[in-house]
């Protein structure tokens, strides 16, 4: 079986003793080290999680007022061509009232001229028609 000597006790004593002094001075540091690092690394991922997550809501909040800003872009654009498109109707109907005017005024002017020069051609139409006749008949 197993012997146990003096030998075994100091070893065993000193393996204690050794794991005491190690536990004190690398393990118990190493382990707050640790679990500090992880505090803080806990703490930046927790601060990085909330800016992200901010920075998310800004971005559709940005996004939210350039669809808004554009939907009303949109129907402004809509209702100012409506608008420009009653404006050149009304200003074409006028226009071309105007031109329906003036035109039927000259059409007058036209056909008062044609009938004075007509009257002042039908007064010498007599005379014209003898002078013409008396020269093809040679009396001139």
């Amino acid at each position: 079986m197993i012997d146990l000597d003096k030998t075994f006790l100091i070893q065993l004593v000193n393996f204690l003793i050794t794991l005491v002094f190690l536990n004190a001075l690398l393990i118990r540091p190493i382990r707050q080290k640790i679990a500090e690092r992880k505090s803080l690394m806990d703490d930046q991922m927790g601060k990085i999680e909330n800016f992200t997550s901010n920075a998310e809501e800004k971005l559709k909040g940005y996004q939210e007022t350039i669809d808004s800003a554009r939907r009303e872009g949109l129907e402004l654009r809509k209702t100012m061509r409506a608008e420009g498109a009653d404006q050149e109707q009304q200003i074409m109907s006028a226009a071309g009232k105007d031109v329906a005017a003036e035109l039927k005024a000259t059409h007058e002017d036209i056909a008062k001229q044609a009938a004075s020069a007509k009257q002042a051609l039908a007064a010498d139409v007599e005379m014209f028609a003898q002078k013409a006749t008396a020269k093809i008949l040679g009396q001139a």
